[in-house]
């Protein structure tokens, strides 16, 4: 793996988590791949202990798998995975762009134009990791100016597997990277005026369109299921 020289002097499970999911989602630890502890308490410089915790948090997450007699190994991404996720983010996230829409949070609205703009430079620059990150800046203040608590619990659960595909998608699809910056604009603008139709209204046509448009490229790439 990527990190194989990365030490981590004072190691929490959570911590591992996070270096892991970040190498799951980008793609540099590919679905299906075998993951051990040993494997991964070297990569990593730390014990068997914190490496078990910390598979076992991305287990509950569903970026890896583990079964009897046959150990542990990255999820696999299927298309059958990929619709079940886009159809729940479509009302989920829609619900959430309405509730930041109707946020008096201000000072958490003003964050939104600079992402944007971040977005729109790592376009215009083809960097992929620069936009994703920003992109999902940008989603992390709509779930913060969220004031649904069930609604950001449900979002939390789904959250993992989606940045997978989005990063998947983004990476593999320049058209959707354009289409993504498009609606995040007009996402942003009806969540600043106050509009919290005209933001739930943007957010799944947003959402849809990408499903739509880039579930063919998907279908050739991932197995049906």
């Amino acid at each position: 793996m990527d990190v194989a020289r990365t030490r981590l002097s004072l190691v929490i499970p959570e911590e591992l988590a996070r270096l892991l999911q970040e190498e799951i989602i980008s793609g540099r630890l590919a679905p299906t791949t075998r993951l051990t502890e040993e494997e991964v308490a070297q990569a990593y410089g730390v014990s068997r202990s914190p490496v078990r915790e910390a598979l076992r948090l991305l287990e509950r997450d569903g970026l890896v798998l583990k079964a009897p007699r046959r150990g542990i190994w990255v999820a696999p991404l299927t298309l059958k995975d990929f619709d079940e996720v886009y159809a729940c983010r479509i009302p989920l996230e829609a619900l959430a762009a309405a509730e930041a829409a109707a946020s008096t949070d201000v000072a958490l609205k003003d964050e939104l134009p600079a992402i944007l703009a971040a977005m729109r430079a790592a376009h215009g620059d083809g960097d992929v990791q620069r936009f994703f990150d920003a992109d999902v800046r940008g989603s992390t203040v709509i779930y913060r100016l969220c004031g649904n608590v069930t609604l950001r619990r449900l979002l939390a659960g789904l959250e993992k597997q989606a940045l997978r595909y989005r990063y998947f998608i983004y990476a593999r699809a320049p058209g959707a990277v354009r289409l993504s910056v498009e609606g995040t604009a007009t996402i942003y603008a009806a969540i600043l005026a106050g509009d919290a139709l005209r933001a739930k209204a943007e957010t799944e046509a947003l959402i849809g369109a990408i499903w739509r448009d880039i579930r063919p490229a998907m279908a050739a790439e991932i197995p049906a299921e």
